[in-house]
């Protein structure tokens, strides 16, 4: 009897040291922690002048890692000199069947560059749109729109209409604006940021063009909090 006493408390012990030790074991991560990004672009978005980990796609993705979310390198269709039409061209030709939980756009300061059609912009925005919203996991929602720089502010532009070129860039983004919002996708503005590098040149990079790492910084901390919440809802 004594001896089957101490077996059924050592049972108890047994069961008791097992529940103790669960949580102990690793929880797989979570499928909306594992976040995919399709950056969508040109120049601005594959960082023209500056390293890889400062472009601010990359930043972006940091940034939710660090607020802890698991994030896969962002995949990048950009290249500098992109208008919407060879963006458009390079999204048929690179994607695939895959979607994606965020997908960004930033495209336009090419056509403003070149004089290219207002109209033709804007129909080929909408494409880029359309496309993009079919990329996306949940739609509309976890796709945005973000602002064109105005460059007329850098070295680069000194000796042009920096008026005409600011006024276009203008007329670009409302344009991006209204169609974001004809499509139910977030607009983020990061015009206002680029114009501060007027006094300061920390904020464009070695070229006199591009935005510098510190700029690409600066938006992403604007951006971040809408994005965290566009995974969280």
């Amino acid at each position: 009897m004594f001896m089957r006493s101490i077996l059924v408390l050592f049972s108890i012990l047994l069961m008791l040291s097992s529940c103790g030790s669960t949580s102990e074991i690793p929880r797989a991560t979570s499928a909306e922690n594992n976040i995919s990004y399709l950056a969508l672009g040109d120049s601005y978005t594959i960082g023209e002048s500056v390293a890889e980990q400062e472009r601010w796609s990359v930043q972006l993705s940091q940034k939710l890692r660090d607020s802890g979310y698991s994030v896969q390198s962002p995949k990048i269709i950009a290249r500098t000199g992109w208008r919407t039409d060879e963006l458009l061209a390079a999204m048929d030709e690179q994607l695939g069947e895959e979607k994606y939980d965020l997908v960004s756009i930033l495209i336009g300061v090419n056509n403003q560059y070149q004089g290219r059609d207002l109209e033709q912009f804007q129909e080929e925005l909408e494409l880029i749109i359309q496309q993009a919203i079919q990329k996306s996991k949940n739609g509309a929602e976890n796709v945005f729109v973000v602002s064109i720089p105005d460059y007329s502010v850098t070295p680069f532009a000194q000796g042009s209409n920096v008026d005409e070129i600011a006024h276009e860039i203008m007329v670009y983004n409302e344009r991006c604006m209204v169609t974001s919002s004809n499509y139910g996708v977030k607009y983020f503005y990061i015009t206002d940021i680029s114009e501060e590098a007027a006094t300061n040149p920390n904020l464009v990079a070695c070229d006199g063009l591009h935005p510098s790492g510190e700029m690409y910084r600066r938006w992403v901390e604007r951006i971040f909090p809408e994005v965290k919440q566009m995974l969280e809802e």
